[in-house]
C-alpha cells in the first residue's frame, strides 16, 4: 500500500491525485488503483500523468464506484497501485502532435514532458482544466472548448499524432490522416479485471483479430484497429 500525498479536484468531478513513492513507468502505460476490500470487484486502470522522484500522479475523472471512492481519500490514507501495466505510446524525435479529448489529456502531461518538442492539443467539452501545467512542459499548447479540437489539427506537418479520448475523435482522428505520412497512435479505454492480459475482459477489435487493451495495449497503431466494428459494441 501507498501513501496518498494530495488528491485535489481541478474541475467538476475531475482529481489529480499524488501518491507518495519511487514508481516507474512509460508514457502510456498505467496502474490498476485500488482503495476499497473485496467491493467493488475490479481495480479501476488508470493512467500515468506524471512521474517523478518521489511520487507518482493520476489524472482521473469520477464515473462509478470505484473513482467514486478514490475521490474521497484524503492526504494520509492508503492506497494500493499495481504497475506499470500496458505498452505505451512510442519516444518519437521527429514532429509529434498529441490529442487529448477531455480526460483522454491525461497521459500527455507525461508524454510531453519526455518529448518536449510536440504540439499538445487539448479538447474540452466544457470547463478547461490544468492547460497552465501543459504550456509549461509542451512546446506549443492548443485549446479548444466546445467544439473540436481536430479543426485545429493539420496532419500534413507530423510524422506521428498520439490520440486519447473518445472513440469516435480517435477514429475521426484516424480518419483525417491515413492519407498524410503520420503514424496515429491511439489509446483505448476498456474496462479490466487483471491487467496482465490472462482474463480477456479488455479484447479490441483488430483487423487481424482480437487483441487485448491490457498487454497488447492501451496504445495501437489506428491502422490495427477496426473501429467499425469497435464503434457496433
Amino acid at each position: 500500500m501507498s501513501i496518498l500525498i494530495s488528491n485535489r479536484e481541478v474541475a467538476n468531478n475531475v482529481y489529480l491525485l499524488t501518491v507518495e513513492g519511487n514508481y516507474q513507468g512509460a508514457i502510456g502505460q498505467f496502474y490498476m488503483l485500488r482503495a476499497w476490500g473485496n467491493y467493488p470487484v475490479l481495480s479501476r486502470p488508470i493512467s500515468i500523468f506524471n512521474r517523478e522522484e518521489g511520487k507518482i500522479q493520476f489524472l482521473y475523472k469520477v464515473f462509478g464506484e470505484g473513482t467514486g471512492f478514490i475521490s474521497r481519500l484524503k492526504p494520509g490514507d492508503e492506497i494500493g497501485l499495481e504497475g506499470p501495466f500496458g505498452n505505451g505510446f512510442p519516444h518519437i524525435e521527429r514532429k509529434v502532435a498529441m490529442i487529448g479529448g477531455g480526460i483522454g489529456i491525461a497521459p500527455f502531461y507525461y508524454a510531453a514532458k519526455q518529448m518536449p518538442w510536440a504540439d499538445v492539443y487539448l479538447g474540452f467539452g466544457q470547463e478547461p482544466y490544468l492547460v497552465d501545467e501543459y504550456k509549461e512542459v509542451a512546446a506549443n499548447v492548443v485549446v479548444n472548448v466546445g467544439g473540436r479540437v481536430l479543426d485545429e489539427l493539420d496532419v500534413d506537418v507530423y510524422d506521428a499524432i498520439f490520440v486519447c479520448g473518445p472513440h469516435g475523435m480517435m477514429h475521426a482522428t484516424y480518419e483525417k490522416a491515413k492519407f498524410s505520412k503520420a503514424d496515429v497512435y491511439v489509446s483505448l479505454e476498456k474496462r479490466m479485471a487483471c491487467g496482465v492480459g490472462a482474463c480477456l475482459v479488455c479484447s479490441v477489435i483488430c483487423q487481424n483479430g482480437n487483441k487485448r487493451a491490457c498487454a497488447d495495449g492501451p496504445v495501437f497503431l489506428a491502422t490495427e484497429v477496426n473501429f467499425d466494428a469497435e464503434n457496433g459494441l
